[in-house]
């Protein structure tokens, strides 16, 4: 019936019929393909179960470019009889890859029955026909999907009569879903078959695949020394080296901070190549394309990034290469862009803590400081890198409320610091009487000037400011110094000069008493009483006479104010000194003496 159809003849009667009934419809079915009109007919085959069966199944769920893309389509025949078919044909959601899925023969219409089991277009009951299919990609579809939209199978030609059977998508039909589920309950081992078939149940559709860029042939390494230090210009070297067989071109980096992470960072994170200057706000944290030039086989080339971080913690950098090259596919040439990234994450921490203390001149801890009273500054230096520090200068800025009573000198210029190692400096100061200052009176800030001691020459010094702490400043009544040598020797005079200077506005009654030590003899008054006018100052001489060696207790200077009871000696101790290294008396040889020895 098949056959007479495509023929465009009117099928054969049944066996027994009325003879009249056979030539009514013989006449009818003249009259039907006597009609103009389209000789195709196109019949959707996705809700029913038809006399063909169609799945199409990529190879793999993803190709690379240069890879030519494959996929199978099997067909099977459900009819009682053998067929041929004239036409196979794929649809893609790209309709560029539609003509290189086409199979087509020439075949007369009565020919769909006839030579059946001949050739790749014939269909054998019961039997699975696998066609292959491949083509090569477009560059511009990597990272895109291909999809089969459509599985068209013709039978016979568009000179008589041509059925169009089509699957939408990959194929299958109503009974599809039901025999996959079955075949997946199923626990009967299926029989054999041979190598060139297979079993139609155990066909899955798969009809989408993705096209994946070209795995890269190159090699990129990262050399740097973790972890970074704050603010430093910190140094990534990137070698990238080809292994292609041919020249790769258009050689393009892209590197800094990895994009998706704190926003902080970002803010907090500069990128540059320029090594020689420091990176200011203006700078990104990634620097995108930077073009490299041509890589011949085998041959790398060295990059350096330098990379300021702000603010310690952790950050993941990438480092991202791209190239293209000229390869051969399916006897196609085609231009591939290739890349490959690397990602590294660095710590950022602090290269140095800094400690900071008030103490007075007998460095003696200070809480607070003295209007007009030289105090001691004294910062200390401890190194929290791993690496090796060269100090090359320190600053000491005074806020206004402060002045110095020496001249400020760097005591650690090109000191170099290993890990743990620390370096301290010493500074004479004095502030002013400001009244009462809430919170304290601002010091000013500490400057380090400093790098890695591995660094390059023309790697510039980074400048680390610290903030000095607040010192609260109380003015007193009466402050006192003494002049003395630095030493004493047993039975000779050590002469104390005691400076009493009246701080305050008014007349200050003094009294003052010496307290005798067991190591010392002394001439001077013992007891005395005096007057001092506001802003002036009064001198005491004493002799001191040590009577035995040794680090002394010297004799206390016991001082009352009449008008300042609170007033006390034990801040008086804080200005004064109170002990003294004496040395042995020397013995002189005489000349006979000498003579001897």
């Amino acid at each position: 019936m098949l056959t007479l159809l495509m023929q465009n003849e009117s099928p054969d009667p049944e066996p027994d019929c009325d003879i009249f009934a056979v030539k009514t419809a013989q006449k009818l079915w003249a009259d039907r393909i006597s009609l103009a009109g389209s000789n195709i007919f196109t019949i959707g085959v996705q809700d029913f179960v038809p006399f063909v069966q169609c799945k199409a199944k990529f190879h793999a769920p993803s190709f690379h470019v240069d890879v030519p893309v494959e996929f199978d389509i099997y067909l099977k025949a459900d009819c009682p009889h053998p067929i041929r078919f004239s036409k196979l044909c794929v649809s893609f959601n790209n309709q560029e890859y539609n003509q290189f899925c086409v199979i087509e023969e020439a075949s007369k219409a009565n020919e769909v029955l006839e030579n059946p089991t001949q050739g790749k277009m014939c269909l054998v009951p019961g039997k699975t026909r696998k066609l292959l299919f491949k083509f090569v990609a477009k560059t511009e579809d990597v990272g895109k999907k291909i999809e089969i939209t459509s599985v068209d199978l013709a039978l016979g030609n568009e000179t008589g009569r041509c059925v169009v059977l089509n699957w939408q998508g990959g194929g299958g039909d109503a009974a599809s879903s039901q025999e996959a589920l079955q075949a997946a309950r199923s626990f009967k081992r299926r029989p054999k078959l041979p190598d060139n078939e297979v079993h139609w149940d155990s066909i899955i559709i798969q009809a989408s695949t993705m096209i994946i860029s070209r795995v890269p042939n190159i090699s990129v390494h990262l050399r740097h020394e973790p972890p970074a230090l704050t603010n430093e210009m910190y140094c990534l070297v990137v070698t990238v080296q080809s292994h292609e067989k041919t020249q790769i071109r258009d050689v393009k980096l892209t590197a800094g901070l990895k994009p998706g992470q704190d926003a902080n960072l970002t803010q907090k994170t500069h990128v540059t190549l320029h090594g020689t200057e420091l990176c200011d706000e203006s700078y990104p944290a990634l620097l995108t394309d930077i073009p490299v030039g041509d890589l011949h086989p085998g041959e790398q080339l060295e990059k350096m990034l330098y990379v300021r971080c702000g603010t310690v913690g952790s950050r993941m950098f990438l480092v991202y290469v791209s190239y293209l090259i000229n390869i051969t596919a399916e006897e196609k040439e085609i231009v591939c862009k290739c890349h490959k990234d690397e990602t590294v994450t660095i710590e950022t921490v602090f290269p140095f803590d800094v400690a900071v203390k008030f103490v007075s001149t007998k460095f003696e801890h200070l809480e607070r400081v003295y209007a007009d009273i030289p105090f001691l500054l004294m910062t200390d230096l401890l190194s929290a890198s791993p690496w090796a520090l060269t100090v090359v200068s320190s600053e000491l800025q005074l806020a206004p409320s402060m002045t110095t009573v020496d001249q400020l000198e760097s005591q650690v210029d090109n000191v170099v610091l290993q890990t743990g190692e620390s370096a301290s400096e010493c500074f004479c100061l004095r502030c002013p009487s400001l009244g009462n200052v809430e919170g304290g009176v601002a010091t000013g800030h500490y400057i380090i000037s400093w790098k890695r001691t591995s660094a390059m020459e023309n790697i510039p010094v980074i400048r680390t400011v610290i903030t000095l702490p607040h010192v609260i400043v109380e003015n007193i009544p009466l402050h006192v110094n003494a002049d003395l040598p630095s030493f004493g020797r047993v039975r000779e005079s050590l002469p104390v000069k005691y400076h009493l200077q009246n701080k305050t506005d008014f007349v200050q009654d003094v009294e003052i008493s010496v307290e005798p030590s067991d190591a010392f003899m002394f001439s001077g008054l013992k007891q005395i009483r005096l007057r001092i006018l506001p802003g002036t100052e009064q001198e005491m001489l004493y002799n001191f006479y040590p009577l035995m060696a040794g680090y002394q207790q010297l004799p206390f200077l016991n001082i009352n104010l009449l008008r300042f009871p609170n007033f006390t000696n034990q801040l008086l101790r804080r200005f004064i000194p109170t002990s003294i290294f004496v040395k042995p008396q020397g013995r002189l040889m005489d000349d006979t003496s000498i003579a001897a020895a």
